[in-house]
Protein backbone atom coordinates (compact mmCIF):
# COMPACT_ATOMS: atom_id res chain seq x y z
CA UNK A 1 0.00 0.00 0.00
CA UNK A 2 1.32 3.64 -0.81
CA UNK A 3 1.36 6.06 2.19
CA UNK A 4 1.07 9.56 0.99
CA UNK A 5 1.08 9.76 -2.22
CA UNK A 6 1.75 13.22 -2.88
CA UNK A 7 -1.01 13.88 -5.49
CA UNK A 8 -3.80 11.99 -2.93
CA UNK A 9 -1.88 13.44 -0.09
CA UNK A 10 -2.21 16.97 -1.39
CA UNK A 11 -5.84 16.21 -2.31
CA UNK A 12 -7.07 15.32 0.82
CA UNK A 13 -4.98 18.43 2.60
CA UNK A 14 -7.44 20.88 0.12
CA UNK A 15 -10.55 18.91 1.41
CA UNK A 16 -9.47 19.53 5.30
CA UNK A 17 -8.77 22.86 4.77
CA UNK A 18 -11.95 23.26 2.99
CA UNK A 19 -13.82 21.77 5.54
CA UNK A 20 -11.73 23.72 8.78
CA UNK A 21 -13.08 26.86 6.29
CA UNK A 22 -16.59 25.81 6.67
CA UNK A 23 -16.54 25.11 10.60
CA UNK A 24 -14.87 28.48 11.60
CA UNK A 25 -17.07 30.29 9.22
CA UNK A 26 -20.65 28.38 10.09
CA UNK A 27 -21.01 27.27 6.31
CA UNK A 28 -23.44 24.43 6.92
CA UNK A 29 -24.08 24.12 3.10
CA UNK A 30 -20.22 23.31 3.20
CA UNK A 31 -20.25 20.78 6.07
CA UNK A 32 -23.10 18.76 4.80
CA UNK A 33 -21.24 18.58 1.05
CA UNK A 34 -18.04 17.18 2.62
CA UNK A 35 -20.02 14.54 5.07
CA UNK A 36 -21.14 11.04 3.16
CA UNK A 37 -24.60 11.61 2.63
CA UNK A 38 -25.19 8.12 4.35
CA UNK A 39 -27.29 6.43 7.10
CA UNK A 40 -23.73 4.96 7.67
CA UNK A 41 -21.60 7.91 8.81
CA UNK A 42 -21.16 8.28 11.75
CA UNK A 43 -19.87 11.77 13.96
CA UNK A 44 -19.05 11.52 17.75
CA UNK A 45 -18.89 15.29 19.01
CA UNK A 46 -17.39 16.29 22.63
CA UNK A 47 -21.41 16.33 23.74
CA UNK A 48 -22.82 13.98 21.41
CA UNK A 49 -23.43 10.97 19.46
CA UNK A 50 -24.68 11.43 15.80
CA UNK A 51 -25.71 8.38 13.52
CA UNK A 52 -26.31 8.80 10.26
CA UNK A 53 -26.38 11.95 8.08
CA UNK A 54 -29.75 13.12 8.98
CA UNK A 55 -28.45 13.66 12.78
CA UNK A 56 -25.45 15.33 12.17
CA UNK A 57 -27.13 17.42 9.67
CA UNK A 58 -30.10 18.51 12.04
CA UNK A 59 -26.58 18.93 14.85
CA UNK A 60 -25.23 21.44 11.83
CA UNK A 61 -28.25 23.01 11.63
CA UNK A 62 -29.11 23.88 15.26
CA UNK A 63 -25.61 24.68 15.97
CA UNK A 64 -24.66 28.36 17.18
CA UNK A 65 -22.59 30.48 14.78
CA UNK A 66 -21.01 32.07 17.16
CA UNK A 67 -17.51 31.05 19.02
CA UNK A 68 -16.29 28.95 16.37
CA UNK A 69 -12.55 30.02 15.91
CA UNK A 70 -10.23 27.99 16.45
CA UNK A 71 -6.12 27.50 16.34
CA UNK A 72 -5.27 24.08 14.91
CA UNK A 73 -1.66 22.44 15.76
CA UNK A 74 -0.26 18.94 15.26
CA UNK A 75 -2.46 18.49 12.15
CA UNK A 76 -1.52 15.14 10.86
CA UNK A 77 -2.89 13.62 7.34
CA UNK A 78 -2.46 10.18 6.28
CA UNK A 79 -3.61 8.82 3.18
CA UNK A 80 -3.49 4.97 2.31
CA UNK A 81 -3.37 4.40 -1.30
CA UNK A 82 -5.72 6.38 -3.53
CA UNK A 83 -8.84 6.29 -1.88
CA UNK A 84 -8.66 6.42 2.10
CA UNK A 85 -7.22 8.86 4.15
CA UNK A 86 -7.23 10.14 7.94
CA UNK A 87 -7.02 13.57 9.19
CA UNK A 88 -6.16 14.20 13.05
CA UNK A 89 -5.85 17.84 14.47
CA UNK A 90 -5.75 19.28 17.79
CA UNK A 91 -7.00 22.52 18.37
CA UNK A 92 -7.45 25.52 20.71
CA UNK A 93 -9.78 28.28 20.90
CA UNK A 94 -8.92 32.06 22.22
CA UNK A 95 -9.24 32.60 26.11
CA UNK A 96 -10.19 28.47 26.52
CA UNK A 97 -8.77 26.04 29.09
CA UNK A 98 -9.68 22.50 27.35
CA UNK A 99 -7.07 21.03 24.01
CA UNK A 100 -9.60 19.81 21.37
CA UNK A 101 -9.10 16.54 19.35
CA UNK A 102 -10.30 15.80 16.36
CA UNK A 103 -9.87 12.75 14.47
CA UNK A 104 -11.80 12.15 10.34
CA UNK A 105 -12.01 9.08 8.20
CA UNK A 106 -11.74 10.73 4.89
CA UNK A 107 -12.83 8.00 1.85
CA UNK A 108 -12.81 8.84 -2.00
CA UNK A 109 -16.42 8.90 -3.49
CA UNK A 110 -17.79 9.48 -6.65
CA UNK A 111 -18.83 13.11 -5.81
CA UNK A 112 -15.02 13.71 -4.13
CA UNK A 113 -13.94 13.28 -0.85
CA UNK A 114 -16.03 12.68 1.96
CA UNK A 115 -15.99 12.35 5.97
CA UNK A 116 -17.54 9.27 6.85
CA UNK A 117 -16.35 9.05 9.98
CA UNK A 118 -15.39 11.86 12.98
CA UNK A 119 -14.67 12.14 16.19
CA UNK A 120 -14.19 15.52 18.44
CA UNK A 121 -13.39 15.32 22.12
CA UNK A 122 -11.95 17.55 24.54
CA UNK A 123 -9.41 17.66 27.85
CA UNK A 124 -8.05 19.84 30.20
CA UNK A 125 -5.49 22.34 28.67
Amino acid sequence: MDINLSDVHAEVCAAFARYEDALVHNRVEVLDELFWDSAHTIRYGAAENLYGIEEIRAFRQSRPAAGLARTLRRTVITTSGRDSATAMTEFVREGGNKIGRQSQTWVRLPQGWRVVAAHVSLIPA
